[in-house]
């Protein structure tokens, strides 16, 4: 009997002792990172939600980061055009708010994305990010 304590008591020991110390690292390090994150970060939403902040009366701004000629073609209504190979020259001055709701979209949801890390990582903190016109169906204008 005393060999089996002699035994499982270091091992409790060094069990207990090395475990402890290692997750309260991790979750300081966790909680540091998702805080870093947050701050650089924007949402992606679904189409149906995007339309609903449209009809809702809530002040916001539409988004379209395709081409000129992609959007002459047929765009959401009320919708401002700012290519997204354009966003870091332009967002600061035709975007003023960087707290203001912006919805953002492109033509199949890449260059969207895109746009919204990079209006996230400029400091704009309400991006909503919600794909491509390809399957909006909510009808355009020309």
């Amino acid at each position: 009997m005393k060999r089996l304590l002699f035994i499982f008591l270091p091992v409790l020991s060094l069990l207990t002792g090395c475990t402890t110390p290692n997750n309260n690292v991790s979750e300081t390090t966790l909680h540091s990172d998702a805080s870093e994150t947050e701050e650089n970060t924007y949402e992606q939403i679904t189409q149906i939600k995007a339309k609903e902040i449209m009809d809702s009366g809530e002040e916001y701004i539409l988004l379209d980061v395709r081409t000129k000629e992609e959007f002459d073609d047929g765009h959401i209504e009320g919708a401002i055009l700012i290519p997204d190979f354009e966003i870091e020259e332009r967002a600061e001055t035709e975007l003023p708010d960087k707290d203001a709701l912006i919805l953002v979209y492109c033509r199949s949801g890449r260059r969207s994305k895109n746009a919204a890390s990079i209006l996230a990582a400029l400091g704009y903190t309400n991006v909503k990010e919600f794909g491509g016109i390809n399957n909006w169906a909510y009808g355009v204008v020309k």
